[in-house]
């Protein structure tokens, strides 16, 4: 445990792994991924020991990622309601674990592994067991989410994770992207969807590798071109240098949340935030690509979802 003086940091106990090269910092406080390099490299723009991580930097986002309108839904003929936490919006947003104290269930040299134990609540009243492991290795940061309904009726569930991929101090705009994404969601001053279109043709067309620039970003990503194994990959990379970072998600991410930050003031463009998501924006209003979870005990009770970080040379 790292402490000064005895005053315990913002985010609580700091769990460091190393392997294959990399290092990487985990938090008690939400299970985060305070930092992540590569040699020298630092492949995340995280926050430092004695900061609270803003803007979601690094953080878990379950039992849902991003926004539900008004925090309100239906499930099994029950209408919920879920605590405003983005009050300037009028939205529930990211989830219920991201300020949780995690405890740490084995730590190793390259790995580690936390669990918390999610209550139910108003406006979600199931528990969930959480169990998410960080491992390192030569192929870069594995990070893998479980989710476990421990209630005796079906419970709605999504999730995400929040890194800001980090090449260099920034600004992103003279770094070449790769997002292979055809379709994007059209959003209301709110940030909840309108609509679907497709980046043909637009600037949020990054199938092929090209620079970022200007193109403010804001926005999930669906209709995923995947690998052979089924993985999705996100690509930043300096062209001068041939440096970069890489993201991947497994196929039960069907969203990436792309985020340039235009808005976070002195932090802004620095980074660029690629969030992988099994569902989009208001999931448990519209149902999309929305998991329910089955009763405990039962077939289906239980979700894992892998996502991961390299570096590119």
């Amino acid at each position: 445990m790292w402490e000064a003086g005895g005053v315990v940091w913002p985010t609580g106990d700091q769990f460091e792994i190393e392997g294959g090269g990399y290092r990487a910092a985990v938090t008690q406080s939400g299970a985060s991924l305070r930092s992540l390099s590569f040699g020298s490299r630092a492949l995340v723009d995280g926050f430092a020991v004695d900061q609270i991580p803003a803007r979601g930097r690094g953080q878990l986002l379950v039992p849902w990622p991003n926004r539900i309108r008004d925090g309100a839904y239906e499930f099994a003929g029950r209408h919920l309601q879920l605590p405003l936490s983005e009050p300037a919006r009028a939205n529930a947003a990211h989830g219920l674990v991201r300020w949780a104290s995690w405890a740490v269930e084995e730590h190793t040299a390259h790995s580690v592994s936390l669990v918390y134990r999610s209550m139910a609540q108003s406006g979600y009243p199931w528990t969930l067991d959480l169990h998410v492991l960080y491992d390192l290795s030569a192929d870069g940061l594995t990070v893998t989410l479980t989710a476990t309904n421990l209630a005796p009726s079906a419970a709605p569930y999504a999730a995400g994770a929040h890194p800001y991929l980090a090449v260099g101090p920034g600004p992103v705009d003279g770094l070449e992207l790769t997002l292979p994404a055809a379709s994007r969601l059209v959003t209301d001053d709110r940030m909840l969807p309108v609509g679907r279109v497709p980046v043909d043709g637009t600037d949020f067309d990054f199938r092929v590798t090209r620079p970022v620039r200007g193109t403010v970003f804001d926005h999930a990503f669906t209709d995923l071109t995947r690998d052979p194994s089924g993985r999705v990959s996100v690509l930043l990379r300096d062209p001068r240098t041939g440096a970069g970072v890489a993201l991947w998600a497994d196929e039960r991410h069907r969203w990436l949340q792309v985020y340039s930050g235009d808005d976070a003031g002195e932090t802004a463009r620095r980074s660029l935030a690629v969030e992988p998501m099994t569902a989009p924006p208001d999931a448990f209003g519209s149902g999309e690509d929305l998991v329910v979870l089955a009763p405990a005990g039962s077939p289906g009770d239980e979700h894992c979802a892998s996502w991961g970080i390299r570096a590119l040379e």
